[in-house]
């Protein structure tokens, strides 16, 4: 039989996902990004759940050919833009809008020779010190912009930096409104923090959110609020079985560097899942993991194919988990118990995104 870890994309809980941004946001529309092939998860399997989206935010062309591939007639917004000259001929075969954030790209759409003028989404550095024009310059880079026959209509767009945390959108959201003032054309600035948690204020959310982390069923302000908190549900699951048992005896060391030792005798579990498989190396003794449903903790170094798990609190808790017992990584177990992404992230030193994105080629992968 094949090894016994995989990967399940829930469906349904993206579907859900993409409706409690809307709930967030009313009146806006929202582009479900799906940058970094749809946050680990695959386009593919993701498209027919976030197809009730107004359109798609990506990356990079090859992605944008997926989801025309996949049918998608709608808007489809390249968040860095193009990168050189030829990819505005694609831009224009596909039908594609993108971010303009220097004076190179308003360059090469000023050599362009097109029948079909582009659409386009003005960025301004609002303070994240990224991509996008200065305040000073937004304007005159607008007028640019506007002069080129190239281009048709003007959106303008920002990224917040501190939209889930205490210091908040006002010195950015002050910037974006200073700089776009009485200038024509749509606005989009939430992203999921700003949608979740400003939205509410109907100049924020402006016409287009841009909807990342959320649809995923992350909270992208974790610890402060938990996704549960946001009513956001789990869209990923990495689960395995145990394929071995330990006894341990007091002073029995598990693991490579021997960086845990059993204060008492205990049973650990071995599971089939290592950093190969997209779990991080670095999370250390302690951070959660389901067996059987039962909260407990891994013990001592990640390997590459294998974690080792405390099984105490599962026998604890009347359970006897044996070889083949379910071992959930984050997210939903067979008898319902959650997971959050988050925690696991968190104990690991890192966020959510990065767990998704991580998940390895070899882990396979089903959806439903």
């Amino acid at each position: 039989m094949p090894r016994p870890i995989c990967a399940h994309i829930h469906t349904a809980a993206l579907a859900a996902n993409l409706g409690r941004a809307r709930r967030a946001a009313p009146d806006a529309r929202v582009w479900a990004v799906v940058k970094a092939n749809a946050y680990g998860h695959g386009i593919e399997r993701v498209f027919e759940a976030l197809r009730a989206a107004d359109g798609f935010a990506l990356l990079d062309l090859a992605e944008a050919e997926r989801v025309r591939h996949l049918g998608w007639r709608g808007p489809i917004l390249l968040l860095e833009g193009v990168f050189e000259p030829r990819d505005l001929e694609l831009c224009s075969r596909l039908s594609l809008w993108h971010a303009v954030h220097c004076d190179e790209q308003i360059d090469m759409l000023a050599a362009h020779k097109t029948q079909a003028p582009q659409r386009v989404f003005l960025k301004l550095n609002s303070g994240m010190n990224r991509l996008g024009f200065a305040p000073a310059r937004y304007r005159s880079a607008w007028a640019r912009l506007n002069a080129l026959t190239q281009v048709d209509e003007i959106s303008h767009m920002t990224h917040f930096s501190d939209a889930d945390g205490p210091r908040g959108i006002a010195e950015q959201w002050q910037a974006f409104c200073a700089a776009t003032q009485d200038l024509p054309g749509e606005r989009s600035v939430c992203n999921s923090a700003a949608i979740l948690r400003h939205a509410g204020d109907a100049r924020v959310r402006g016409d287009w959110v841009r909807a990342g982390i959320a649809l995923y069923g992350s909270a992208p302000d974790f610890p402060e609020h938990s996704a549960a908190t946001w009513e956001l549900a789990p869209t990923m699951t990495l689960s395995t079985r145990l394929i071995g048992l330990q006894h341990l005896q007091a002073g029995d060391s598990v693991g490579y560097g021997s960086r845990f030792r059993a204060e008492a005798p205990m049973r650990i579990g071995v599971a089939a899942c290592g950093y190969a498989d997209g779990y991080p190396r670095h999370a250390d003794t302690g951070t959660p993991v389901l067996v059987e449903g039962v909260r407990t903790r891994l013990v001592g170094r990640v390997s590459m194919d294998m974690v080792t798990v405390d099984l105490e609190p599962v026998f604890a808790a009347g359970l006897a988990p044996g070889f083949g017992a379910e071992v959930t990584l984050w997210g939903r177990a067979s008898g319902g118990a959650v997971l959050a992404i988050d925690e696991v992230a968190q104990a690991a030193g890192t966020v959510g995104y990065e767990l998704m994105c991580a998940l390895a080629p070899r882990v396979p992968v089903h959806q439903g």
